[in-house]
């Protein structure tokens, strides 16, 4: 087992890009790769290693392309395959890498494959998904999909039913057939002999189906009960993975992380295990969980902000657990969940910025590798929309229409709240630049509204004061470059830190450093005292002065020593 010091992407750190929301260079009010070549320069300054991609395959954007219909194509919105050969040759004369969406535990349903697949049982791409006969007329399952509704779709051209666990567009692949497989393994090689270099692994973990119910046994419980106990690391996900490594990873100098709903520390520890038999790293949820609502029925949507006891638990014991054994990826947001100041902060302008820095100290000092969301770096907030016209998002229409429109279980002005604060176009709002019209963004009509703070919180701000949430971010991500501890050590709470409702104390510690790291999770003044070395000596705060045992509202310092 190699140490974990000695793999590229451990001292890394990811920007990721949502393609569709970072930067318009032909005014259609669409994102493209031509505006994220006009960008390089700043992800450069910010100091990243790696860009992440959101998908950019051309799809029917049912799921704003997480519905592939062609791997090895661009979609015309964000332009060509030359344009992004010229993203790719560009980032790399900058010293980035490009990392992309792999989206394989389903397709779109005007993929070829599936169009071929849906002609009939004695088609050559027919096993390429999951197709099942009626059971007494009815699906083989009362599966729910992830979105809503039943996770089976019946086929009146071929007689049969074929599994979604997404959207009805999104028809589920097998990965049960070698052959789908080795297709997949190839569009892989293709990307990797392109010189992209790496995949992000879009709910990865999910493509091992329990057979036994597929072939038709109905489950006890509530219609559309929910499918992800039944479908998430399945009985040989870790066979697929390990076969995936040996016919791509093996081949190219890749990095890897999976999307893992669902996964357990146990289980993160097979798919990111340090002898890279399968991926680098893995997604896990457990943190990103803790605000759902105490009903079932309403899952995710709610708008209670989690405490700094259920956070500091699971952070710590996926820290704990997995040092030394696997690796994990350090992330408050993405374009799936919503901005990580207004969920886990405040953003109250009185404390956005400082809230904004204390949740980048917290996260970017433990051991995994970050990933920062457009526009995180420059503390963008949660759009707060009034109006369900104003989302766009397929997860949060379904979702209002299933709780309030047909069930009649809450009521609408209760669940605009939760959307406001849960819904996923929270993250898709467009870039914020300027204060020029549209954000700087685009001179057209943006797919998706604009969050109205633009003229306040954006790029060329940020950019002009020397105290702001980018520079910081910036200086994260220098110290991780230039402090190993940072990356290969050992992770500690304080003892007794534990029963702290508003304060976090970790440590950091190798065989040449200790790091000393004090959050306050809170907007209160506190005074906490902990005896440290005279020698020690403040590396980062998010204030401009250190009143030692006095902690500000939401201050974060790291000492050294």
């Amino acid at each position: 087992m190699k140490q974990t010091d000695q793999y590229w992407w451990q001292n890394a750190v990811v920007y990721q890009i949502y393609p569709r929301s970072f930067q318009d260079s032909n005014d259609d009010g669409i994102g493209d790769l031509r505006g994220i070549i006009s960008r390089l320069d700043y992800i450069k300054k910010l100091g990243a290693d790696i860009i992440w991609l959101n998908p950019i395959y051309k799809s029917p954007n049912v799921d704003n392309g997480y519905d592939i219909s062609d791997y090895q194509a661009i979609h015309p919105d964000f332009g060509s395959l030359d344009d992004f050969q010229e993203l790719l040759d560009k980032a790399h004369e900058l010293g980035l890498k490009i990392m992309m969406d792999l989206v394989v535990n389903h397709s779109s349903d005007e993929n070829k494959w599936f169009e071929e697949s849906r002609k009939g049982p004695d088609n050559p791409y027919r096993d390429y998904y999951i197709w099942r006969d009626p059971v007494d007329g009815h699906a083989p399952t009362n599966w729910g999909s992830y979105f809503s509704g039943p996770a089976w779709q019946y086929d009146e051209q071929s007689g049969q039913y074929y599994l979604h666990l997404f959207a009805t567009k999104q028809p589920d692949l097998n990965w049960g057939n070698p052959k789908l497989r080795h297709s997949v393994y190839d569009i892989m090689n293709w990307w990797a002999d392109k010189g992209v270099d790496g995949f992000r692994m879009d709910v990865i973990n999910l493509i091992s189906k329990p057979e036994k119910y597929v072939d038709g046994e109905l489950n006890d419980g509530e219609p559309y009960a929910n499918v992800e106990p039944l479908v998430a690391n399945g009985h040989r996900v870790h066979e697929f993975l390990r076969e995936m490594h040996q016919n791509v990873m093996d081949k190219h100098d890749l990095v890897t992380v999976g999307e893992t709903p669902g996964a357990t520390i146990d289980d993160a520890k097979q798919y990111a295990n340090l002898s890279q038999t399968e991926l680098n790293m893995v997604f896990q949820f457990e943190h990103v969980s803790l605000d759902g609502n105490a009903n079932p029925a309403f899952g995710k949507w709610d708008d209670r902000h989690v405490t700094l006891s259920e956070i500091r638990s699971s952070l710590s014991n996926w820290q704990t657990k997995l040092g030394g054994k696997a690796w994990n990826s350090l992330y408050w947001n993405n374009h799936d969940q919503p901005r990580a100041v207004s969920r886990f902060g405040n953003d109250d302008p009185k404390y956005r910025v400082k809230s904004a820095k204390m949740l980048g100290t917290m996260l970017h000092f433990m051991q995994g590798t970050p990933y920062i969301y457009e526009g995180e770096e420059i503390g963008m907030t949660n759009a707060h929309f009034q109006s369900l016209s104003d989302y766009q998002d397929l997860e949060t229409i379904n979702i209002f229409k299933q709780l309030v429109t047909d069930g009649k279980l809450i009521d609408a002005e209760t669940m605009m709240k939760y959307i406001a604060f849960h819904s996923r176009d929270n993250a898709r709002t467009p870039m914020q630049w300027n204060d020029s019209q549209n954000a700087g963004f685009s001179t057209h009509q943006p797919w998706l509204k604009v969050n109205a703070n633009y003229p306040d919180i954006n790029v060329e701000n940020a950019l002009a004061d020397p105290d702001s949430v980018f520079y910081y971010y910036q200086k994260l991500i220098k110290l991780r470059h230039e402090l190993p501890v940072i990356t290969n050590g050992k992770f500690g709470v304080l003892p007794g830190n534990d029963q702290d409702q508003d304060v976090f104390v970790y440590t950091r510690k190798n065989n040449d450093t200790t790091l000393f790291i004090i959050i306050n999770f809170s907007d209160k003044q506190l005074e906490r005292h902990y005896e440290l070395p005279d020698a020690k000596k403040i590396i980062i705060s998010n204030y401009d002065d250190d009143k030692n045992d006095e902690l500000r509202p939401y201050e974060a310092k790291v000492y050294q020593f």
